[in-house]
């Protein structure tokens, strides 16, 4: 295919030939959204809804849609450079995920902690989740796991975020153990 500065200067026209680069936008496939879902899920490590409200705020920052940022992080994953800008958004909208809304001191938690041997037990298995869903962030059965051993882990220790879960459950298992 030509462009309209070759074809003019094929017909006699004093345009010199133009090439262009052709744009090349992300690839949108069905499989970008559950794989970057389960790979915030993972390094966050948060719940599948908190994780699609991450993926959504990344976006927004970045001026995309969360569609064109899920095909951004598969790219990037498989060794395409990734925007600095687009970067930026996600490790922001991650690190606020992370961070807890209230300080540690103001959430109380539950009167009756679980055992040491109960809390590690939970903490092993949503850790043991994450590194699986870590290798195959696409994997439907992955996501539901560590899902599920998320929701274990805050309903065991009374918290309403993952993060501050992980936290109590690594405080309390460092308390027994001193």
């Amino acid at each position: 295919m030509s462009t309209y500065a070759e074809q003019r200067s094929e017909s006699g026209g004093a345009s010199t030939p133009v090439t262009t680069e052709p744009v090349r936008k992300p690839v949108l496939d069905e499989s970008a959204m559950p794989w970057a879902i389960g790979m915030i899920m993972a390094m966050t490590p948060c719940a599948r809804r908190d994780a699609k409200r991450v993926l959504a705020v990344a976006a927004e920052t970045a001026h995309l849609t969360p569609a064109a940022m899920a095909a951004a992080m598969v790219a990037g994953s498989r060794g395409a450079p990734v925007p600095a800008h687009v970067e930026r958004a996600l490790r922001g909208a991650m690190e606020a995920a992370r961070t807890p809304a209230l300080p540690s001191d103001a959430v109380r938690g539950v009167a009756l902690l679980p055992s040491r041997a109960r809390t590690e037990q939970v903490l092993t298995e949503f850790r043991k989740r994450q590194a699986l869903l870590a290798a195959a962030p696409s994997d439907r059965s992955a996501r539901q796991a560590l899902d599920d051993a998320a929701y274990t882990l805050c309903v065991l220790l009374g918290r309403t975020t993952v993060r501050d879960a992980v936290d109590a459950a690594e405080l309390h298992l460092a308390a027994s153990s001193a």
